[in-house]
């Protein structure tokens, strides 16, 4: 179930913070409230990223989603355990009588709110390409209405749930749960059905037995449930491809208060916290400690002086505490994507990126024109960046940069480069390589003049890669060209300042695959009979 602060839990107080990003081509934002530092990577965001900054708590615990969502979310939750307040028994249970009370909530919709906040938190980190037979072990009360709620959910989301639900309640609430799940097929198994050896057919175990408001020790058949996952952590510690452990709320067999008291409770892999984490969190040493529940109403923030870290995006969970260390050689990615075959793509490697790039697009990825442009001057030192494309047709590729910047030299020293389009989201990345030259005045004025007012005196202001003394220049110099132009008056483009087009001899389609057994799709350019034609190869991955 979902729980909150009551009156007595002493937190700090948030200050909402909103401020909309100027028209500068790189705006630094610099927050810091008491409860939360909201930095962007590197202290930045770029000209396409211009929004309002939403504060939280007092106001509002979201983020608009360009503030840059999961990076942003990210950088919060370092700090976000020494903040967020946690709770005690009886302090759960004080929200939870105002939220189904004057404020109109009912059981069945934060229960699944609960559920969803869980399965959520699951797919963050545990993906069905990896993880995807789950078992939950639900109870007779709200927790176990959670993880059925979950169950469901993670069914819809890829995974193939189990449910071992040892002492069903007669209430309508909790038999339709077990009525949906039961449409959907997903199998019921009694305590004396389990396998003695859990982790020879689950990949996750979800721990949905008791929540906060349990009291006392737990009874048959739950201590044997709770003694097996207690073992089963025990003995698959070092255990590479052991099932992981994932509570919710509280980890069933510790004091809601006390952690786990005794030393021999279960030691989950992942915590989902709903609300507010309860004081046995503080006890929490596992890799993934998340918190579910965005519902809180500004009402329950104002009364409590509630600090709620803000969830990214449309997500439903946010992680808080420091991230995990993560053994970098173990990150990997198992693509799930269809077949990328010869007889599919275009004949003409421009159609087939801009399919691709529409593709990315439809997506909803974010700034699928953002593509790493790789150069090399004379000394024969290549250097990338990313830059945003900004025009593709039959002549080539285009963006637009100071000419005196260090790209600029080198492609006057050596007029050929290399371009990267990675879309994520949807398992594709393009390499382009040719020569390049610069693209007319009379289109670089055109495209000038076509952006925001701000981001041309930027261009001006930004004597790109020189040494500068600090950003009070970039400032000052800023405000004095503001001033000069207030009137409106045409801005004249510098004469640094243009674009240039890449012409493609090469490109690569590479699509992610299963063990690693990517599709590569090179296209070459050739010369026959005084005509250009591009010849497909297959490469191996």
């Amino acid at each position: 179930m979902l729980r909150s602060i009551t009156r007595r839990t002493q937190t700090m107080t948030c200050l909402l913070f909103t401020r909309i990003l100027p028209s500068l081509p790189n705006t630094p934002i610099s927050i810091s409230p008491p409860c939360y530092s909201v930095l962007p990577p590197l202290g930045f965001y770029n000209s396409n990223s211009r929004s309002r900054i939403c504060a939280f708590c007092s106001r509002s615990s979201e983020v608009t989603p360009q503030m840059g969502e999961k990076m942003v979310a990210s950088l919060e939750s370092m700090q976000a355990s020494e903040s967020v307040s946690y709770l005690t028994q009886k302090q759960a249970a004080d929200v939870d009588e105002e939220l189904m009370g004057p404020l109109g909530f009912s059981v069945d919709q934060l229960m699944e709110l609960a559920g969803l906040s869980v399965a959520t938190s699951i797919f963050e980190v545990y993906k069905p390409s990896e993880y995807s037979r789950v078992l939950a072990i639900c109870g007779p009360g709200n927790n176990g209405g959670d993880g059925l709620v979950a169950a469901r959910h993670l069914y819809h989301f890829g995974y193939k749930p189990f449910i071992c639900y040892p002492k069903r309640t007669s209430k309508t609430l909790y038999t339709g749960l077990v009525t949906q799940l039961e449409s959907l097929s997903v199998p019921f198994i009694a305590v004396e059905d389990l396998p003695s050896d859990l982790s020879n057919d689950f990949d996750i175990l979800v721990d949905a037995m008791f929540g906060f408001s349990f009291h006392g020790a737990p009874r048959p058949p739950f201590d044997g449930l709770i003694q097996k996952l207690v073992n089963l952590s025990k003995q698959d510690q070092s255990r590479k491809g052991a099932p992981v452990t994932v509570s919710i709320d509280i980890p069933s067999g510790w004091h809601v208060e006390e952690g786990d008291v005794g030393g021999n409770g279960i030691k989950p892999d992942m915590l989902v916290s709903l609300t507010a984490p309860k004081l046995c969190a503080k006890k929490f040493s596992g890799p993934h400690h998340f918190l579910g529940g965005r519902f809180v109403p500004p009402f329950i923030k104002d009364k409590y002086k509630l600090c709620l870290p803000p969830y990214p995006g449309s997500s439903m969970c946010v992680r808080i505490g420091k991230p995990p260390q993560v053994n970098i050689s173990a990150l990997r990615e198992n693509y799930i994507s269809p077949e990328f075959l010869e007889e599919q793509v275009d004949a003409d490697p421009i159609d087939q990126f801009l399919k691709w790039f529409n593709d990315a697009i439809a997506a909803g990825l974010k700034e699928p024109n953002a593509m790493a442009l790789s150069t090399v001057g004379k000394d024969g030192k290549p250097s990338s960046r990313i830059v945003l494309l900004k025009g593709v047709d039959k002549d080539g590729f285009v963006w637009f940069t100071n000419y005196e910047s260090r790209k600029g030299h080198e492609l006057s020293e050596n007029p050929h480069a290399a371009l990267l389009f990675y879309w994520d989201g949807v398992n594709r990345q393009v390499r382009v390589e040719g020569s390049v030259q610069k693209v007319s005045e009379e289109e670089s004025e055109q495209y000038f003049h076509s952006r925001p007012r701000g981001s041309q005196l930027g261009a001006i202001v930004s004597k790109q890669s020189t040494v500068i003394p600090g950003r009070h220049v970039l400032h000052q110099e800023y405000k004095n060209l503001e001033e000069k132009f207030s009137d409106g008056s045409l801005i004249p483009k510098p004469e640094h300042w243009g674009g240039y087009r890449l012409k493609p001899e090469l490109f690569e389609f590479w699509q992610g695959q299963q063990s690693r057994l990517h599709d590569r799709l090179r296209y070459s350019s050739e010369v026959v009979d005084e005509r250009l034609v591009w010849k497909i190869d297959r490469l191996a991955p």
